[in-house]
């Protein structure tokens, strides 16, 4: 909790948190404020308490469990739903602006597509209802992410990846 409180007030990207102050309260709580904040180091979701918690909806953004027989482990755990924060093989996908109105109450996990699909589709989706698109090519450009070096260094699963 210690390094998560640090790395919350300090971000090299986003700049250094001030909007109320952060302190650990002891290991498995932060406090925002005066709003409290249970934190969990488990790796196997299905052990998480999310129900004890109070945790209704659970964001999985690790990109390890992106199918729903992965994603609802979340739900043994006490989660109610489970958004899926990244493209999935059969988890229904929902983007807004598209089709989130054929969401139904009864869907557990869905996935809310990628990033690059929340900016494209919804303009893309308005373009083809008013003037029709035939074909289509689109370009990414993205910032850096966490996992990407921004300098030559040694990678042994990646060697290319490393320079």
């Amino acid at each position: 909790t210690d390094y998560m409180t640090y790395m919350f007030k300090y971000d090299t990207v986003h700049g250094q948190w001030k909007h109320h102050d952060i302190k650990v309260k002891d290991s498995k709580t932060l406090l925002f404020g005066e709003k409290a904040v249970t934190v969990f180091g488990i790796r196997n979701p299905e052990e998480i308490p999310w129900g004890e918690a109070g945790a209704e909806y659970v964001v999985e953004s690790t990109g390890v469990f992106t199918d729903k027989d992965k994603a609802a482990a979340h739900l043994k755990g006490g989660a109610k739903k489970v958004i899926i924060s990244a493209p999935s093989k059969d988890a229904p996908m929902f983007v807004v602006g598209v089709n989130e109105k054929e969401y139904k109450p009864d869907i557990d996990i869905v996935s809310n597509a990628s990033c690059t699909t929340n900016c494209l589709a919804p303009l893309a989706k308005v373009i083809h209802d008013r003037f029709g698109i035939i074909e289509g090519l689109m370009t990414t450009v993205h910032s850096i992410t966490a996992t990407q070096k921004t300098v030559d260094g040694p990678s042994s699963k990646d060697w290319r990846g490393g320079r």
